[in-house]
């Protein structure tokens, strides 16, 4: 497996000095986000990580390798290519063995990060049990991913396009535990309180890395989530993207979208709705995640030192 893992210098400078790394998905910039503001968001998350003590490593799969770690040439090439693959679990081989282009989603990076011994990744939010999902079975593989992986998702919550509560549900049934950072909330993405608590609420990077720390010498595997709410003054009124959420929602039916193409048609659908608004609201809470993720894998490091 180690064949296939190509680091950056910088990451692997990281690795060899013993300090603390932090993953990112390449989703985000290629499917998450209009260029240029893609390119530009995942340069300053990876400065809020270098500033905050830890190393960034972005991750996607480039000519056959699981590049951990971007260049700048790298990263403008995936926010530029629209035909980059949306890479799960099951896309993984597929995209590797061809040398495709891929931008890797929650579920794929924190496989990859596992494989390159990476114990925090940040993102926006989660994928989540959809609407509908009773009839449909569509089910994000991030979930499935949590409950077997042991890398700590730093994000703020999943999108509220989701059904919380089966996800919350789901994530229960399968032994993941959710954290909450600063409230006993659980975060809606767009919006800081979803209606739903968390499992437990630990607001230090120190309570979070003991938790975790505790959970996997225990030998209880899988992943842990960290929700941390967007900050107050970039939040968006729970009235106002509920609503506009659910227009997205009766549009993509009408359209027929389906599976993997649903999140992105949403939130590009949500971007236009608001006027732009949901977008600045995207990159402040990926910067927020960001911060704390830094410091949760600081946390880690001394933990394990």
């Amino acid at each position: 497996m180690q064949s296939f893992l190509l680091f950056s210098p910088e990451v692997a400078a990281a690795r060899a000095a013993g300090k603390p790394i932090v993953a990112l998905e390449s989703t985000i910039i290629s499917h998450g986000m209009p260029y240029p503001q893609n390119v530009h968001t995942a340069r300053e998350v990876e400065q809020v990580i270098r500033d905050a003590g830890a190393v960034p490593a972005t991750i996607a799969i480039i000519g056959g390798k699981i590049c951990v770690g971007l260049s700048e040439d790298q990263l403008e090439t995936l926010g530029s290519s629209p035909d980059a693959i949306k890479v799960s679990r099951r896309d993984l081989p597929y995209v590797l063995a061809q040398a495709r282009l891929g931008a890797t989603t929650v579920a794929a990076t924190m496989i990859c990060a596992e494989l390159a011994g990476i114990e925090v990744f940040v993102t926006g939010g989660i994928g989540g049990v959809h609407r509908g999902a009773e009839t449909s079975f569509d089910i994000s593989a991030d979930l499935q991913e949590l409950a077997q992986t042991s890398v700590a998702v730093v994000c703020a919550g999943v999108k509220s396009i989701l059904d919380i509560g089966l996800t919350l549900e789901y994530l229960e049934t399968h032994g993941v535990p959710v954290l909450a950072v600063g409230q006993p909330g659980f975060p809606a993405f767009f919006t800081r309180d979803s209606g739903f608590k968390a499992d437990f609420q630990l607001d230090s990077p120190e309570e979070q890395a003991a938790f975790i720390r505790t959970k996997w010498q225990l030998g209880l595997k899988g992943g842990v989530v960290v929700s941390n709410p967007v900050p107050a003054e970039s939040a968006m009124a729970p009235d106002e993207i509920d609503a506009i959420i659910h227009q997205a929602l009766g549009e993509a039916q009408q359209q027929a979208v389906t599976g993997k193409q649903v999140t992105p048609f949403l939130l590009a659908r949500i971007k236009e709705l608001t006027g732009g608004r949901s977008l600045a609201t995207n990159i402040a809470l990926v910067k927020h995640n960001a911060l704390v993720g830094a410091r949760l894998a600081v946390a880690l490091h001394h933990k394990a030192a």
